[in-house]
């Protein structure tokens, strides 16, 4: 069975906490196509995430939305794979 996008928001969740973060669910009622996740770190590290199932893309509203938040200077990801995980919560750490 192919690993659905509640099984990687779940484990994402899961090491934000365990690497002393938050991994709140992003919703902005009137605002179509924001990201799914705001994680917070210590020290001001924030990011938004997009997940998808793996293989997915974005939608093109997402990509906007997403151009949007990066043009004022925000980081954003879209992660459809566990594996990428890892990598993208010491990149927002360490940023």
């Amino acid at each position: 069975m192919p690993m659905r996008e509640k099984t990687i928001e779940q484990y994402l969740v899961r090491k934000t906490r365990e690497k002393g973060g938050q991994a709140l669910k992003f919703v902005s009622p009137g605002t179509a196509g924001v990201p799914d996740r705001l994680i917070l770190f210590p020290i001001a590290r924030v990011a938004f995430v997009e997940l998808k199932a793996p293989g997915e893309k974005m939608r093109p509203l997402q990509v906007r939305r997403k151009a949007q938040l990066e043009r004022l200077g925000f980081r954003v990801y879209c992660i459809d794979g566990i594996e990428q995980i890892e990598e993208v919560l010491n990149e927002i750490r360490t940023a």
